[in-house]
């Protein structure tokens, strides 16, 4: 491996005569284009061209996307919406917090009319979410919990106790036996973190 230089997306970083396009790369008009933003990385295998590609800085932001699977910490609930902290992407733990709003109608994907928040949330559970929109001024991201999948995964009862889920509405406390309303999401194992 050669020394690592950062190069932005769009930059041209040789000719397809000097070397190969590997990833993070394209080839237009006989040169070799960065196709992100990130280090050029030079690789000679065998006396041939070097294979040129672009790697991801691993300081570089990752971002919330639509479509993504969030993992989110509800921070404030009101009769409209809640506010949460998206934690993780996927499995990967962001390095800033980013702010998403779960509005009352995408928190369930029947009898929206029927939802009620403080039913579905409470202040620091831990929610799987699907960003539907990137964000308006205030840069909050709009999350969705209207699938199965998604919804409240760990959530504390009133005696600070981990609830367990004992229907898709309902979590209980093993201490107290209490109740409590939750959107429960049915967690796919790939989303669990350890």
């Amino acid at each position: 491996r050669q020394s690592l230089s950062p190069c932005v997306a769009g930059e041209r970083l040789c000719s397809t005569e000097e070397a190969t396009a590997g990833s993070g790369t394209y080839t237009r008009h006989g040169f070799i284009f960065s196709s992100l933003a990130g280090c050029l990385e030079r690789k000679n295998e065998d006396n041939e061209l070097p294979v040129v590609s672009v790697v991801r800085d691993s300081e570089s932001q990752l971002l919330p996307n639509v479509g993504a699977v969030v993992t989110c910490k509800v921070c404030s609930i009101n009769s409209r919406f809640a506010k949460v902290h998206i934690l993780y992407v996927g499995s990967t733990p962001l390095k800033s917090t980013f702010r998403g709003t779960i509005r009352r109608e995408d928190i369930r994907a029947t009898e929206k009319d029927k939802v009620e928040v403080y039913k579905s949330f409470r202040p620091s559970d831990i929610v799987l979410a699907k960003v539907i929109s990137l964000g308006d001024a205030q840069s909050n991201y709009l999350l969705s919990t209207a699938e199965n999948e998604l919804g409240v995964v760990v959530a504390r009862s009133e005696a600070g106790v981990q609830m367990v889920p004992i229907s898709w509405c309902e979590m209980q406390c093993p201490r107290t036996h209490t109740k409590e309303f939750r959107k429960v999401a049915r967690v796919q194992p790939q989303f669990l973190q350890t």
